[in-house]
């Protein structure tokens, strides 16, 4: 059946209501939106579900979430677990409510009791729910960063992390099996709370959450004493974050805490920024007004679920605020973590810090300087917990830390999935620490590039929307892969690693030896001088993403090899358009 047959099915439908009819024949008169909306249905994939909100296939909807957990639901009964239930949260965004009942009511439909928040509650605050409550499964309804006009939908198994193998592929493949929108199962709200199959979590999880973080802290005493000179200022960026980062800080004794005001509440719509993304300058504008003002040693803000945290820190010396990347709060974090750990209580023999193929060899450093195993993994904090994982089942291996460069770590085990909540406690505890010591948190940080060298890394994205750009990005993908350049930039190639192909293939004499990661659509490029390049496709936007990082002698040098090659990088693609 072909896009034109499927919306006009829709619209003939007495499936699909009216209000889904009306806006689909307010695009009557647009074949490429409707093309757009109905060629293909939106791909449930390792990920989940994420897209634009709207009427059609290939959009989020009551009927795509639906499908989706009618999918999840067949998976979960054909493997026997239904009895355990699934956790199910939501963020601020548009229709996030309404999709968690939704998913929550197709569950019950199905037999499969729901735990479901009563109001919105972070990503992490979920991956701690589904193993605090012994359930099979979780769902959280959130897009992350991305643009207002955006939502989706993550699964989670039973260990709290994100799914992957061999359950992302089972449930992927009975969400596919699902055709017929006749056969998605619900029930009415008031039926399914009378039969015990949808049950309303709060305040009890809350108190649970807070408490496992604030057993992560390492210093009380620093925090005690410094705890009303730190001044920090905080935006939620109109997310889940405000009550739960402020709750924590609070409690630990944090007695300067200032929230944008302005960002304060939860609200879709994002009014105050475009894009909601604590990586982007204009989501600290606000922010850094208000640090200015009131002298802030720090500034924070999350991303609207809270698993991502932005943070800029103070110079005393010039009085400027710079910005730290995920990799630099990621490592500082880490550094502090590890450091103080070992000083207080030593290091395990099999300790182990944990980070995605993407992030930066700074990691590397520290790992070797302490001592500890450094572990690498597929992009996607998921891999990250399934470690975790791997190390409860297998009883050896200690985890000590996890981060990726997208502004995610996690320095616990009670969650499987990065935390913007504790990232947040730990890095306001290490500023209360760094000032015992007479040092700032931007201090502490060039100690750490005068201790490991001058780590810096980024990232360039090349958006390309549609069937013509899916294309356009499977055929950058298919040539890279054809050859081995010998140099990108001024930097000659040691190795490349097909993730897909599972090889690692040396420039030196063509051997070529497993990866040893699961099969993913990844090119990565070792480098001289501790350089590198990695080249993946999104896995939740219309983009090809190019990472890249270099090392130098100072900041200065750092930066002008990083802009060399990013744009050698950038041209190797370009050829390809």
């Amino acid at each position: 059946m072909g896009y034109r047959e499927v919306y006009q099915e829709w619209l003939d439908n007495a499936y699909f209501d009216e209000a889904t009819k009306a806006e689909l024949r307010g695009i009557a008169d647009d074949e490429k939106e409707i093309e757009e909306r109905f060629y293909t249905e939106l791909e449930f994939g390792t990920a989940g579900l994420r897209g634009v909100i709207g009427a059609g296939t290939n959009r989020m909807n009551i009927y795509t979430v639906r499908k989706a957990t009618q999918g999840l639901a067949n998976y979960i009964l054909g493997i026997g677990n239904q009895a355990k239930g699934v956790a199910i949260a939501y963020d601020s965004r548009r229709m996030s409510p309404e999709f968690a009942d939704e998913a929550a009511l197709c569950l019950a439909a199905n037999g499969i009791k729901a735990y479901v928040f009563e109001s919105l509650r972070p990503t992490p605050e979920l991956s701690f729910a589904v193993r605090k409550l012994g359930c099979t499964a979780g769902i959280n309804i959130t897009a992350s960063h991305n643009p207002p006009e955006y939502n989706g939908y993550k699964v989670y198994w039973e260990d709290g992390a994100q799914i992957t193998p061999p359950h992302d592929g089972g449930i992927m493949q009975e969400v596919k099996n699902v055709t017929d929108f006749h056969t998605v199962k619900t029930m009415d709200l008031e039926v399914a709370k009378q039969q015990g199959l949808y049950q309303v979590i709060g305040s009890e999880l809350d108190d649970a959450y807070i408490a496992e973080l604030k057993r992560l802290v390492l210093h009380q005493d620093a925090i005690d004493a410094k705890k009303d000179e730190i001044k920090i200022v905080y935006t939620p960026l109109h997310g889940t974050g405000n009550l739960p980062v402020r709750r924590v800080l609070k409690e630990l004794g944090f007695s300067q805490v200032h929230v944008v005001k302005e960002q304060e509440l939860p609200d879709g719509e994002f009014p105050t920024v475009s894009y909601p993304n604590p990586e982007a300058e204009e989501a600290f504008a606000l922010g850094l007004k208000l640090a200015k003002e009131i002298d802030a040693d720090l500034v924070l803000a999350t991303d609207p679920d809270a698993d991502r945290l932005g943070v800029y820190v103070k110079d005393s010396e010039t009085g400027a605020y710079h910005t730290l990347t995920g990799n630099m709060s990621g490592c500082l974090i880490g550094e502090y973590v590890i450091s103080q750990r070992k000083e207080k209580e030593g290091l395990p023999a099999d300790g182990a810090l944990v980070k995605s193929i993407v992030t930066t060899n700074m990691a590397d450093a520290i790992a070797h300087h302490y001592g500890i195993e450094l572990i690498e993994v597929l992009t996607g904090f998921k891999f990250i917990g399934q470690k975790i994982l791997q190390f409860e089942k297998e009883g050896k291996g200690t985890y000590l830390f996890g981060l990726e460069e997208s502004y995610g770590c996690l320095p616990g085990t009670y969650a499987r999935d990065k935390d913007a909540v504790v990232a947040s406690m730990v890095l306001c505890e290490a500023a209360a620490y760094y000032k015992t010591k007479g040092k700032t948190l931007w201090d502490a940080m060039i100690d750490m590039y005068e201790k490991y060298g001058y780590y810096k890394e980024d990232v360039k994205s090349i958006t390309l929307k549609g069937i013509e750009g899916l294309e356009k990005i499977k055929t950058i993908m298919e040539t890279l892969r054809q050859e081995l350049p010998k140099e990108i930039g001024a930097y000659p190639v040691q190795a490349m690693r097909d993730y897909q192909k599972d090889t690692i293939t040396k420039s030196a004499d063509g051997s070529v030896s497993p990866t040893g990661l699961p099969a993913s659509n990844v090119l990565y490029y070792d480098l001289t001088e501790d350089a590198w390049v990695c080249v993946r496709p999104s896995g939740t936007e219309p983009k090809v993403k190019l990472y890249y990082g270099v090392k130098g002698s100072s900041l200065a040098d750092a930066e002008e090899k990083s802009q060399a090659l990013g744009k050698a990088v950038l041209a190797m693609v370009d050829t390809m358009l």
